[in-house]
């Protein structure tokens, strides 16, 4: 995927408020609502400039489940229900 994709969309809301959605480079996306649109920039400015470390902090999460998931493999306490209640 482009390094250089990044979508933002700022609307009026209900209220005095505005929804702001947005999606970066990783496709992972986040919608929050913000008074104004000045603050709904900042949002936007903070969020794309975390957007490798919110990457990193995806990978070691999804590492992680992969991990325990092996482990219960192991220990044979999976079943093959796809209840996610394993």
């Amino acid at each position: 995927m482009s390094k250089n994709k990044l979508n933002l969309t700022i609307e009026k809301a209900h209220g005095n408020m505005w929804k702001v959605e947005m999606r970066d480079h990783h496709c992972n996306y986040t919608c929050v609502y913000e008074p104004s649109v000045e603050s709904a920039m900042k949002y936007a400015e903070v969020w794309f400039a975390n957007t490798e470390v919110r990457r990193k902090s995806n990978q070691t999460h999804a590492k992680a489940v992969m991990e325990m998931m092996a482990i219960d493999k192991k220990a044979s306490i999976t079943t093959n229900m796809s209840d996610g209640l394993d």
